[in-house]
């Protein structure tokens, strides 16, 4: 009897400690190596930014953040593999605008956005549209009326990403013109065929295209955002060229799985936002076209979530829906 006393006394002793501690998780976070799993491949936008954060958050934290590129499947494999790691905090997927296009674009994908916990989004970047210089249109203004009395090509970096999806959002429901998708393998190949003139246009999220319009290989006509961009301050917006309320651009973001410690996103939340308000960071990022961002975890989920509806009303506009 005696014996089963102490243990209930114990039991309570540890049930009272459990609601006042915090997890013993998050009070030595973190104690290991932390994997961010990029959803695109090497070079990419997700990349060149995660690559970026990582390097930071392992001189802050004294723990290495191991950078893997694991592209595929419009960046629903990485986001799949996050979702079935530990909610620990040492697997964060570091993704674009690609991750709320999905949710609504791809049918099958195998998992929800309620799997996964937005820990901050860092940087966003609009969509440009840009031509060769040979072409007659030299703003968007100009383009669109061209395209009224014919049609015209526009290439993007496949079928169902965000530049595609938002110029035929555009093109369709605001410019009322009727353009072509050529889809290519990603935006290198695109840029290339748009110097080589084999389209009248490209669209595509704006640090692809920046070296080819400041080298003058091409020009921007149009930038989907409510302000210029300094890494390209002579294209101007969407809205200067008489199309309003026109936004269309890809953030960068990390998510962890839905089940990880407040505690543990907090930490992260803190330590990337201190990152990207350093002097250093910011230069870096708005040199190849973002612009950097800091928001509270709270903040990043809502926007988050935003976006699914925006890009969510987007695409079932234009009838794009794949397994």
């Amino acid at each position: 009897m005696l014996a089963l006393c102490t243990a209930r006394r114990a039991l309570l002793i540890g049930l009272i400690v459990a609601g006042i501690a915090p997890p013993a998780a998050a009070q030595s976070y973190p104690a290991q190596n932390i994997n961010f799993v990029v959803a695109f491949a090497a070079g990419g936008i997700a990349d060149v930014v995660a690559r970026l954060v990582g390097l930071k958050l392992t001189e802050r934290l004294k723990q290495t953040v191991v950078v893997e590129n694991r592209g595929g499947a419009g960046g629903n494999l990485a986001a799949k593999a996050v979702i079935g790691a530990a909610p620990d905090g040492y697997t964060i997927l570091a993704t674009t605008t690609a991750l709320a296009v999905s949710e609504t674009a791809t049918k099958n994908k195998g998992f929800s956005t309620d799997d996964l916990r937005a820990i901050a989004i860092v940087a966003l970047s609009p969509d440009v549209l840009a031509v060769h210089p040979s072409n007659p249109a030299k703003d968007l203004a100009e383009f669109v009326k061209s395209g009224k009395q014919k049609s015209f090509t526009f290439g993007s970096a496949g079928v169902g990403t965000g530049p595609h999806i938002g110029a035929e959002y555009f093109f369709r429901e605001v410019a009322k013109v009727q353009g072509v998708h050529v889809p290519f393998t990603g935006g290198a190949p695109a840029v290339q065929s748009a110097i080589g003139n084999h389209v009248d246009a490209i669209v595509l999220t704006l640090p692809t295209v920046v070296p080819p319009i400041t080298q003058g290989l091409l020009r921007g006509i149009g930038l989907a955002s409510a302000t210029r961009n300094s890494a390209v301050p002579n294209v101007p917006t969407y809205g200067e060229m008489g199309f309003p309320n026109v936004y269309s651009g890809s953030w960068v973001g990390f998510f962890a799985p839905a089940k990880t410690p407040d505690a543990v996103i907090a930490k992260l939340n803190a330590e990337i936002n201190a990152i990207m308000k350093e002097p250093e960071a910011q230069q870096k990022i708005k040199g190849i076209g973002f612009d950097p961002i800091v928001k509270t975890q709270a903040e990043a989920a809502d926007y988050f979530k935003s976006e699914v509806a925006t890009w969510g009303k987007m695409t079932r506009a234009i009838g794009l829906a794949s397994d």
